[in-house]
């Protein structure tokens, strides 16, 4: 007899864990606060580095607290300004929640989902950095608790904001390409030499003291047991599988955004690593091809997606078009290939164009297309954060209804990286021909991390 598993069984686990208490912050969604003019109090979670970004962001809100496993990371102006910090987001949501309004998370991608679940479950509004999670049940249970708790949600992807993904929509719907057959997209990296990309001498890296200054079980957060070795930390973590999704999981969810919110990109049938360069165990390749198979959906054909990278250490560059006179053919962005026209997006998911020059002039100067998307006033994920929040935006583009299916397509090609071959997808059965690979669709968690099982109880 054959057995009907449902999307719900599929990620569903056995235990389940008390949420947190869930407390109304002072701005509720869709409402504008105590008064038009109030700032929104906000804590970051992971203080220096990308956070960069959240505290530009959020100019003119009050930055209330700092969290950060490393207390050398904090800014020189928490102490002047008497800013509280702490090493334990939990603990800081425990001493200061009823002062925060929302929560910004810096952190590796690992710890990504228990941060902004812990926040969300003590009704904080949440933003946080891409990818989502690290892995696809994470990304699925932050979309569920959007439903719950009623917060304000963003995926820090900014090029979402941007007009750019908007008027590719517009001419997409406006039949400018006609249909799209292939998207070929990706970056020239990683950068091996970079400060974001490093390898080890030897796999595991050597133990190492650890810094006083830092709390390394909590950097590990669910994460195994591994020995610190100062290669994780601050910056270097993105190339090893246990805490990051290398280039294709962070950038994919830049450049693979126009084509997945255009395009209606989601649920492959099939993913393939078609090309993998050499890797040390546990680590992402020098270089990788991979292709998604997408059915047609709705008016749309079936579609192929292909995503390069790292032809700087020797892989293929991405596929371009014949006609491309633009200029210097560019290492990164999508190209769209359509029956009638073919298109570019930069890596960002903005700046679209036509591929050769005489077409496009003549399109600018002659073609008027309805603009049918609303424009961000202020474009940037937290400050269209900050305004949803104050009740000036009903909900932000990339909310958790759509940043969680984003990176659910960014997960599954990086775990046909990192594993190489074939993986045929089904959404509520997982993988289909290697049925090992679900090890990975939710992962092991250590003792005091579990988080968000309720949800599927």
């Amino acid at each position: 007899m054959k057995t009907t598993i449902n999307r719900r069984t599929f990620l569903k686990t056995t235990a389940a864990t008390t949420a947190g208490a869930f407390i109304l912050p002072r701005f509720s969604i869709g409402q504008a606060g105590p008064s038009a003019n109030s700032k929104v109090n906000i804590a970051m979670i992971g203080a220096a580095g990308i956070a960069g970004m959240a505290y530009n962001g959020c100019k003119g809100e009050n930055i209330v607290a700092l969290c950060d496993i490393d207390r050398r990371r904090f800014p020189e102006w928490a102490a002047r300004k008497g800013t509280p910090t702490y090493s334990d987001f939990r603990v800081m949501l425990d001493k200061m929640g009823s002062e925060i309004d929302a929560v910004c998370i810096n952190t590796p991608d690992h710890t990504h989902f228990a941060a902004t679940l812990d926040s969300m479950q003590r009704g904080k509004h949440v933003c946080t950095q891409k990818p989502l999670t690290h892995n696809i049940w994470e990304a699925r249970t932050l979309r569920k608790a959007k439903d719950k708790y009623g917060v304000v949600t963003n995926m820090a992807n900014q090029g979402h904001t941007s007009d750019g993904i908007r008027t590719m929509r517009e001419w997409y719907e406006a039949d400018v390409f006609g249909q799209i057959t292939e998207v070929h997209l990706g970056i020239r990296g990683p950068n091996w030499e970079s400060k974001y990309f490093e390898k080890p001498v030897q796999m595991p890296p050597r133990s190492q003291p650890i810094p006083e200054e830092v709390d390394w079980d909590l950097w590990l957060g669910p994460a195994r047991e591994t020995a610190y070795n100062e290669i994780y930390h601050p910056l270097t973590w993105r190339g090893f599988n246990d805490f990051g999704t290398g280039q294709f999981g962070d950038w994919f969810c830049h450049t693979g955004d126009g084509p997945v919110w255009i395009l209606d990109l989601y649920d492959p049938i099939v993913v393939e690593c078609v090309e993998r360069g050499p890797a040390l165990e546990g680590m992402i390749p020098d270089y990788s091809v991979v292709r998604y198979d997408f059915p047609a959906r709705g008016d749309k054909t079936a579609c192929s997606m292909y995503w390069y990278e790292g032809a700087r250490n020797g892989g293929t560059r991405i596929k371009s078009p014949p006609e491309w006179d633009l200029g210097k053919i560019p290492d990164g962005g999508s190209f769209w290939y359509g029956e009638k026209q073919n298109a570019y997006l930069d890596n960002r998911s903005n700046n679209p164009r036509l591929t050769s020059r005489e077409v496009f002039q003549d399109f600018k100067e002659n073609t008027i297309i309805e603009k049918k998307y609303p424009r961000i006033k202020q474009e940037g994920p937290f400050a269209e954060w900050v305004a949803a929040i104050k009740g000036d935006l009903s909900e932000c583009g990339s909310n958790f209804d759509y940043a969680a299916p984003l990176t659910e397509v960014a997960l599954l090609g990086v775990l046909a990286q990192r594993f190489g071959g074939r993986i045929e997808w089904d959404p509520v059965k997982g993988v289909l021909n290697r049925p090992e690979l679900n090890a990975f669709i939710k992962e092991p968690v250590r003792d005091g991390w579990q988080y968000g099982e309720d949800l599927w109880s």
